[in-house]
This record gives structure tokens, C-alpha cells and sequence, in this order.
């Protein structure tokens, strides 16, 4: 494994992280904390969790990833070995059976102590805010919403006072971001320099081959601020594992949930084919080079990896051990270039 820190503290974290947003909807308890029994002893020491997840999520599996972690903590001892990071649940109709009051002082705290009860701690590495309390143009939407953009706005100060409070007391030790935007990620920055409050250290965004907005505006404030992005969906829902393009699987999640079709356009479609072509040539699965191509790149802190079976988790974390090339890269450039973020 290799590691790095998150940026401004002496937090060392595996370069691959274990994403968990399957565990109690596609995988049960037993099968989660198989996963995170080998990913530790593979050295992957990063996990990521979410009081929303799993996902779908609805009000009947509300919770369940944190209390299988929980669990897993609970029975291994292992709480010591893990830097782990969850979030807090943004307001909107998709979350309205968790709370609708946003990230308001209540709602906080709601949220920071129910956590803590169901993963069976008592503090947390890495709180992240799930995502905005404003209209953004993320999950798959390519055009900023400009006739929404008085229906709401972030208090970005009193979002940081409420956390720091939890920083002091030691329930949480660090805050990040995620499906976030370069606006409010120096809103976030400008508020903690100004009034001396904990900076965000991370942002965790969607990245991938054929979601690359990231690139755009987004990178170059993780490089000159110093927030590494926590990358998730580099497999892009398993698109980028190819096993979509002949036949779909019958227990996939686009399969089953085919409401998640973000990364599922024609143009998708034809990128991913010559991304095969690239990882065939070159002597890897086309999952290898999807995640390599993400590991390597310098603005990255980690790379949030999520599988449903024990092969796939075991292919996702030997991406590592992965180097590619110049010029396998320029190769990748040079479709993306043609076919440039056609998952928006």
C-alpha cells in the first residue's frame, strides 16, 4: 500500500480508501466486515462511511453502513487501525426522511452524536459536509442551475463555529467537503482564515475517465489551497469496469437501481470502449487502468473504491501496485480530449 497525509495534519492515510455505501442494501453485515477484515490487512487504513448510506437511501436502511462498521469495530477492536471519515446528510427531498433543517446547529448535532452511537466510537477522523445547502451543479449535472441560485445560500461561518465546537470537545478531529464547488471551497477557506476556525483539509468529489469536471476550476484550488480530493466513483458505478457494454449483470447495481444512469450515455459508452482498447493493449483490465489513472494524480489524496464482491475489492485495491506509463497516459489524454467528460 502507499500512503499520504491529509493535507495540513500529520494524519497518514492509504492512498485507496474503502468506500462502504453498499453495506446493508447490496451487501449484508457479514459481507462488510469481510471487506474491511481484508482491506486493513491489504494496509488500506482509510475507511469512508455516511450517516445517509446506504444507498438508495431510504428511511428503512437509514444508518445501516455506520452501524455494520460499528460492529466491525465493536467485535475487531480495530477502532485504533482505521482513520475513518462520515458525513452529514444535505437537505433536499432525497433526504427528507433523515431532517430537513439542513446543517443548522441542531441538525449537527443530531447528526455528529447519531453517528457516533451507530459506528460505536467516540470521536471521528474526517467530517464531511455530504453536500451543499444551495443549488450546485453536481450528481451528474453539467450546467450550473442560474435560475436557482437565489433559493439558498450556505452560512459558511456558522457551519464552521458549530464544528469547531465538536474539534474542541474531540468528537471530530478534522472537517472536509464534498460535492463541492471552487466558490464554496474558498467561501469555506475565506470564513476559517477570517475568523480563525478549522479549514476544510479535503473535498470529496466524483472523479473518474469519463468524469473529469473536476479538472476544471475545482483542482487547481485543491493544489494552490492545499485540499486533497478523497476521489469517489473512479469506476464510475462499475461503467468503468466494462461489464456494462455487452450485457448488464442481474445483480449490478445499474441493474438493479437503473434510476443511476449518470455515467450511462451513449457517449459513456463509446469512451469506456476505447478506454478497453487502451488497458487490453497494455496488458491490464480496464479497472486497473481506471483506477491507476486516478491514483497517480497529484492533486488526489485518496481514492474511494466500493465493490459488492470479494474479486472486485481484491482488483480495486492491487491498483496500487500499478504504474502507468507516459505514454499510456497520453494515450488516455488523447481520448479524453476527443470525448471530453461525457458523464458531465
Amino acid at each position: 500500500m502507499k500512503y499520504t497525509t491529509l493535507p495540513t495534519t500529520d494524519i497518514k492515510v492509504s492512498k485507496i480508501c474503502l468506500g462502504t455505501m453498499t453495506w446493508g442494501e447490496q451487501n449484508t453485515e457479514k459481507e462488510g466486515h469481510e471487506q474491511m477484515d481484508y482491506a486493513l490487512d491489504q494496509g488500506v487504513n482509510f475507511f469512508d462511511v455516511a450517516e445517509l448510506y446506504p444507498v438508495p437511501a431510504k428511511s428503512e436502511t437509514f444508518g445501516e453502513t455506520e452501524r455494520i462498521t460499528g460492529t466491525w469495530f465493536q467485535k475487531t477492536g480495530n477502532r485504533d487501525k482505521v482513520i475513518l471519515a462520515t458525513k452529514i446528510a444535505g437537505s433536499g427531498d432525497y433526504t427528507k426522511h433523515i431532517r430537513t433543517t439542513g446543517f443548522s446547529k441542531e441538525a449537527i448535532a443530531e447528526a455528529i452524536d447519531g453517528s457516533l452511537k451507530r459506528l460505536q466510537t467516540d470521536y471521528i477522523d474526517l467530517y464531511q459536509l455530504h453536500w451543499p445547502n444551495r443549488p450546485v451543479n453536481c450528481f451528474g449535472v453539467r450546467d450550473y442551475p442560474l435560475q436557482m441560485n437565489s433559493q439558498g445560500e450556505d452560512n459558511f461561518a456558522e457551519v464552521l463555529e458549530t464544528l469547531n465546537g465538536y474539534v474542541k470537545s474531540g468528537k471530530i478531529r478534522h472537517i472536509g467537503l464534498s460535492n463541492e464547488t471552487p466558490w464554496g471551497m474558498m467561501k469555506y477557506l475565506e470564513a476559517a482564515k477570517t475568523k480563525n476556525l478549522p479549514r476544510p483539509v479535503s473535498i470529496q468529489n466524483s472523479y473518474s475517465l469519463i468524469h473529469r469536471g473536476y479538472e476544471v476550476g475545482t483542482s487547481e484550488v485543491s493544489l494552490q489551497e492545499n485540499i486533497g480530493l478523497l476521489a469517489y466513483s473512479p469506476l464510475a458505478f462499475g461503467v468503468l469496469s466494462g461489464k456494462y457494454l455487452d450485457a448488464s449483470p442481474a445483480d449490478a447495481r445499474m441493474t438493479l437501481y437503473p434510476n443511476f444512469s449518470r455515467y450511462s450515455s451513449p457517449q459513456c459508452e463509446i469512451a469506456v470502449r476505447k478506454y478497453l482498447e487502451i488497458a487490453q493493449k497494455n496488458g491490464m483490465s480496464l479497472a486497473e487502468l481506471s483506477l491507476a489513472f486516478v491514483n497517480q494524480l497529484s492533486f488526489v489524496t485518496s481514492n474511494i473504491i466500493g465493490a459488492t464482491k470479494m474479486n472486485q475489492l481484491k482488483e480495486n485495491i492491487g491498483s496500487i501496485e500499478i504504474e502507468l506509463s507516459d505514454e499510456i497516459i497520453a494515450e488516455v489524454n488523447a481520448v479524453h480530449a476527443v470525448i471530453p467528460n461525457p458523464a458531465a
